[in-house]
């Protein structure tokens, strides 16, 4: 998938994104904890990442799940991730998980990245449905869901459990293929 736009392009992740990744997972961490812990765990140094970078590109080549960078355009360097995974080829669904780095938030950047790479799941993997779960308290993350067209269906309870804390009821956005 390649995207561009005036000020980002998005491009799945690949071996050479290993030091700009980690530094943003890295400076970020205390924004990303919460809800991305297993990334974080994942990308703790330049070593393991480059071992997350690994293992990202063999599930995109068994067709499991798909992460994509947000990168600056001046810069080249990584603004934040896309992934899209959970998918179920059989009921032709996925979900997308993603983060931006605090100096990109609240530029409108991931809900064009999140319709972007919404268009390339429909078109391209042609898959019907698209989920987003988020926490009620994590306003950005549901203003990405609404701006980029997807509906609240349900609040989902005891869906996840952040680390060391109770389980937590998330709310579940969807958006289907009109096409």
């Amino acid at each position: 998938m390649n995207y561009r736009s005036e000020d980002f392009y998005i491009e799945f992740l690949k071996f050479e994104d290993a030091l700009n990744l980690n530094k943003l997972l890295v400076s970020n961490t205390e924004r990303f904890k919460m809800y991305l812990p297993k990334t974080l765990s994942e990308n703790r140094t330049l070593e393991s990442t480059k071992s997350y970078i690994s293992k990202r590109i063999e599930a995109i080549q068994k067709k499991v799940e798909y992460t994509f960078t947000i990168k600056d355009k001046s810069t080249k360097n990584v603004a934040g991730l896309i992934i899209l995974k959970a998918i179920d080829w059989d009921r032709k669904k996925g979900e997308f998980a993603y983060c931006i780095g605090k100096t990109f938030e609240s530029k409108g950047i991931m809900s064009e990245a999140i319709q972007a790479t919404s268009t390339f799941a429909f078109q391209k993997l042609n898959l019907k449905k698209l989920q987003i779960i988020s926490h009620e308290s994590n306003i950005a993350s549901i203003k990405v869901a609404e701006k980029s067209n997807f509906v609240w269906q349900k609040t989902l309870k005891n869906e996840f459990t952040p680390v060391g804390q109770k389980p937590m009821d998330m709310e579940l956005y969807e958006l289907n293929y009109e096409g």
